[in-house]
Order: C-alpha cells, then sequence, then structure tokens
C-alpha cells in the first residue's frame, strides 16, 4: 500500500518532533492501537535520550491515526508523547 502524508499532518508531526520517515516506520513497522471514527492507529516508541522543552526524555511514543482509501494508507494526525516505554526499537 502507498502511503500519503497529508501536508497538514507532516507540519504538525514535525512541530511536535516527529520526522516523515518515522511516521512511514510507525505506519510499516508499529503496533496497532485504538482510533475513532472509523480510522486507524499505529504506534511505536523510539530511543531519543535528549532534551525537549529544557526536559531529559529517555524515549519519544509516536502514534498515527490514518484512513485506508483504496490501495493508499492516508495520515490523518501524529501524536508524539516523550517518556518511558518498554517497546522500543
Amino acid at each position: 500500500m502507498r502511503i500519503q502524508i497529508d501536508p497538514h499532518t507532516l507540519e504538525r508531526a514535525i512541530e511536535r518532533g516527529a520526522s516523515e520517515n518515522e511516521i512511514k516506520d510507525v505506519l510499516i513497522s508499529g503496533f496497532d492501537i485504538p482510533a475513532k471514527r472509523n480510522r486507524r492507529g499505529k504506534a511505536k516508541a523510539y530511543r531519543y535520550n535528549q532534551k525537549r522543552l529544557n526536559t531529559s526524555f529517555e524515549q519519544k511514543r509516536i502514534e498515527v491515526i490514518y484512513t485506508i482509501e483504496g490501495d493508499r494508507i492516508i495520515t490523518v494526525t501524529v501524536y508524539v508523547y516523550y517518556g518511558s516505554w518498554e517497546e522500543t526499537r
């Protein structure tokens, strides 16, 4: 399936700390999470070990909400959380 990242989704994702490559990686190798309104979701945690907004974080978890239309995965939004989770890349 082709991945289509909506430009607005990408803009917000970058502001939140996720890259285009990470979004694609989550969609390809992330695990399923619940989503509302007939949408789907996938998530994945990554090692981070950096500061964000003057606070150090061990990991970041990226969640991608998307729809499937024909042969395309179309992103709706991307959430980025900072903290510590067991599942990592």
